[in-house]
């Protein structure tokens, strides 16, 4: 079923992939937002975009998402949730754990109406960081 689920998100982007043989997906990164919430529980309202050349590498086969980034840090895949895909948005979902054992969802979305723009969140309970993509 994971790997089901990962092939309909591959032809979805239009990356080549064989249900037999999953191939490691890169994504390069231009920038990245975040927010934190506030007391209240409320958002604080996203940040700047600020330039970010990263490299995020879903595994598939290894059930683990790689973000390259100066710190480099590792997202097991726990759980494969359920892809939503409207004429506006494709969204894959990922229940994860990272190396600090912190639980968080990741999110690989692409906005269609927007020439097909990636961008890649991961939500914290208190944090969420977006990264705009591309496949590298």
């Amino acid at each position: 079923m994971k790997h089901l689920k990962i092939l309909i998100f591959l032809l979805t982007i239009g990356v080549g992939f064989t249900k037999s043989h999953a191939q490691p997906i890169r994504f390069k990164t231009s920038s990245v937002s975040f927010t934190d919430k506030k007391e209240d529980g409320s958002w604080n309202e996203w940040s700047e975009f600020v330039p970010a050349n990263v490299l995020i590498t879903l595994d598939p086969k290894k059930d683990l998402i790689l973000v390259n980034s100066a710190e480099v840090q590792s997202f097991k895949i726990k759980a494969y949730g359920e892809i939503q895909d409207t004429d506006e948005v494709n969204i894959v979902p990922f229940e994860c754990m990272d190396n600090k054992f912190s639980k968080c969802t990741i999110f690989i979305i692409t906005k269609k109406k927007e020439n097909n723009r990636m961008q890649i969140y991961i939500n914290y309970n208190e944090v969420k960081f977006v990264y705009n993509v591309y496949n590298g």
